[in-house]
């Protein structure tokens, strides 16, 4: 069987030429892809004033061209989606029914009015559109304005949205992109990149995203590329060793946005077990916390703090909410949530040997790799914790909100808390010990465009914030018309 192909984009030029073989994350599917070392001369934007012709459109003209990009991204119609879709059943960690959803939901990202939303809360479009004058108290005029950059973006491939929500971004901000697509889903960003030049193949939008694939840590051809002659930022999502590795390569003039590995979190206030209706509710929508893409993306619940009270009756309450999130999880909807596809064995290995301690732990499920609720019977959450995945949370009790702070550090990324009164008395707390995203319980995984991310304001760094001062002496004090000593 002939292997399929995952071109090189370079600025609307697909290129299938010089073609080499590389597998896939898990090594279940080998593909071919243009060397990027033939090219790599054509990868950066040499020239930063070519990023010019991004300033001959409004803003309004972006929102056109994203609208028309969403038309173009309906699933059913759009043999590139559907090709890197069928191959993303086989690299993606994610099951057939969650891929195919989020490729299927693709085309929401680009509705005009969320985008618009978007750039206001994190940019302000006056600043993208133009400079923005005020007078400042000593009569200077300050000019603002922000601009685009040459950026190379290293996507994580936990998510298929990510390629996307990345494009997007650059659009909007009149920005170069170099897309380094991730092993675990090297076809997304080429099928996006490749409709928008059937869309459009002149536009300045379309001529400003290149893609390609090569593999991570080679360091003669990352030397080469990243340089602050070819590019002025890196914005990198991965794990802890892509992390350390990219910032060898940070120097003056070199950017880094990181967007590193967390983990995330929940807090069940007492209040929850007020009745059996609430409890029901937090269930489900816990388990939607922990299960949503199976439990592979940062914001997925993991640790969860359970205010039960740690004596005999509250690790009863405990272990009786710990089988309502397991039925929860079991029948989540399979475009959200399914059995893993492959259970991580030194994971599965951990959870059944704490089978055999009952005294101190109580395993709900898990024993056919569908996930499972781990219930603490102490105050203290299992020793593997970091290692939680493929459906597989654990919750802690507590007898006060107050036991689980010290568990919060600058790892953890989203908070999910239930019942909603309980977070006035939190969410100025939470953020002192290193939490960086608050949410309703079950709404982890409804990421905003318009919000902050991982404590950062990415479309704010991603642009170059310039400014332009006017003063004269009529308005400002001059520096050499200060008096001598």
């Amino acid at each position: 069987m002939s292997h399929p192909i995952a071109p090189l984009v370079i600025r609307g030029q697909v290129i299938t030429d010089n073609l080499i073989e590389v597998g896939g994350r898990g090594g279940d599917l080998t593909f071919l892809t243009p060397d990027a070392n033939q090219y790599i001369d054509k990868l950066p934007l040499s020239n930063p004033a070519k990023l010019g012709d991004l300033y001959a459109l409004s803003f309004e003209d972006i929102l056109d061209y994203c609208e028309a990009l969403g038309e173009r991204l309906e699933f059913s119609q759009n043999r590139y989606l559907q090709e890197a879709c069928e191959l993303s059943y086989r690299t993606a960690p994610t099951t057939p029914t969650i891929v195919r959803a989020s490729y299927m939901g693709l085309k929401h990202l680009l509705n005009r009015e969320t985008i618009r939303e978007m750039a206001e809360k994190t940019v302000g479009i006056r600043y993208l559109e133009g400079w923005v004058k005020e007078t400042l108290l000593d009569g200077t005029e300050l000019e603002v304005r922000c601009f685009g950059a040459r950026t190379l973006h290293i996507v994580a491939g936990n998510a298929v949205s990510l390629s996307l929500w990345t494009i997007i971004r650059n659009m909007v901000l009149r920005s170069d992109a170099i897309i380094k697509a991730p092993s675990n889903d090297p076809f997304t960003a080429l099928a996006i990149a490749r409709t928008m030049i059937d869309m459009a193949p002149q536009h300045p939008l379309t001529r400003h995203l290149s893609v390609a694939y090569w593999k991570g840590g080679d360091q003669a051809f990352e030397q080469r590329l990243y340089q602050p002659q070819n590019m002025e930022k890196i914005v990198a999502w991965g794990g802890f060793a892509a992390m350390k590795h990219v910032t060898q390569y940070i120097q003056p003039g070199l950017e880094l946005i990181s967007l590193d590995p967390k983990r995330s979190a929940s807090i069940i206030g007492q209040d929850t077990f007020a009745s059996a209706a609430s409890m029901r509710e937090a269930a489900v929508r816990l388990a939607a916390d922990i299960g949503a893409i199976n439990q592979k993306g940062c914001v997925c619940a993991r640790v969860v703090y359970v205010q039960s009270g740690t004596d005999e009756d509250g690790l009863e309450r405990l272990n009786h909410f710990g089988g309502l999130v397991y039925e929860a999880l079991l029948n989540l909807p399979n475009v959200l949530s399914t059995t893993p596809k492959r259970y991580e064995p030194r994971l599965k290995a951990e959870v059944d040997a704490l089978r055999l301690d009952d005294e101190w732990y109580k395993v709900i499920g898990g024993k056919h790799g569908e996930g499972a609720i781990i219930c603490s019977q102490l105050p203290e959450p299992v020793s593997f914790s970091a290692s939680l995945d493929d459906r597989t949370a654990n919750l802690v009790p507590v007898d006060s909100l107050e036991e689980m702070l010290a568990a919060v550090d600058a790892y953890t990324q989203t908070v999910g808390i239930y019942p909603e009164s309980i977070k006035d008395q939190l969410k100025d707390v939470l953020p002192l010990y290193g939490a960086q995203r608050i949410v309703s319980l079950g709404y982890a995984a409804a990421m905003k465009f318009a919000a902050p991310q991982d404590s950062i304001e990415p479309m704010r760094r991603m642009g170059k914030w310039i400014s332009n001062q006017i003063a004269a002496p009529e308005t400002s004090p001059a520096p050499w018309l200060r008096p001598s000593i």
